[in-house]
């Protein structure tokens, strides 16, 4: 939930700052499509701070917005680090918890400030409210529906790490592969629905890729898309590996 926090606040300060990435020359943009977003806060500082990962600096980030984006990221913990608790609390234990996770992000998503001219941030925003929306949906069904077995008070304390068989390889491949399917499966089915529920619905032409680029689109498809997506990779992923008896 941080991490989505984290994302969000980042990529809507860049739309309201409008700090224009470094030229190029000398620059070298290594990743095209994300050219037309501004530089300021770097989100992948951000994410890097937030989940306590190596620091990895694009080369299309100065100095600056990388710093900038470590002092949001550190300040939005420690503001948010004494509501930890109640979150946790609320995820696995109100019944509410889904309306509130599903309306509060789309709302944020289909509000986002607007640019001058059209970038990849609107959608990346959502995609990344909508996962998040979508994990916490997935652990709140597992939680109040009992479908996982409560945690133990007191992990075991493991004196020899066991050898890596082949068996634990095939049936972690086996498990990987489940998932990715189902997952890829759900992402293309509810995509291609919601498009064109859509498309029918503001009477737009199917093959008008600029069409997906509208706010009465993008936003919707993208959100359901992939909160669909979080909701299979926590819940029925497991569900099909237990059915499947992987686990």
């Amino acid at each position: 939930m941080i991490w989505v926090l984290v994302m969000y606040v980042g990529q809507v300060t860049k739309d309201i700052l409008k700090w224009p990435r470094p030229s190029s020359p000398p620059v070298v943009k290594l990743e095209k499509r994300v050219i037309a977003e501004f530089g300021m806060p770097s989100t992948h500082a951000m994410a890097a701070t937030a989940i306590s990962f190596t620091l990895l600096i694009s080369t299309m980030d100065r100095y600056q917005d990388v710093l900038g984006g470590v002092l949001i990221t550190a300040l939005l913990v420690v503001l948010t680090y004494p509501a930890w608790t109640l979150i946790d609390c609320l995820d696995s234990a109100s019944p509410l918890f889904p309306v509130c996770v599903i309306v509060v992000p789309f709302f944020l998503c289909y509000n986002y400030p607007v640019s001058d001219y059209y970038s990849p941030t609107r959608a990346d925003t959502t995609t990344i409210l909508a996962a998040g929306a979508g994990v916490a949906i997935g652990f709140w069904i597992n939680h109040f529906f009992q479908l996982v077995s409560k945690p133990a008070e007191s992990l075991p304390v493991i004196q020899n790490i066991p050898p890596l068989t082949t068996d634990m390889l095939v049936l972690g491949l086996t498990k990987f592969i489940v998932g990715i399917v189902l997952i890829l499966l759900v992402r293309q089915l509810v995509q291609n629905l919601s498009l064109q529920v859509l498309y029918s619905w503001f009477k737009v032409v199917t093959r008008n890729k600029e069409a997906r680029r509208r706010l009465e689109i993008e936003v919707p498809y993208k959100f359901v898309t992939y909160t669909s997506v979080g909701i299979c990779a926590t819940t029925f992923v497991p569900m099909l590996h237990r059915f499947l008896g992987l686990l």
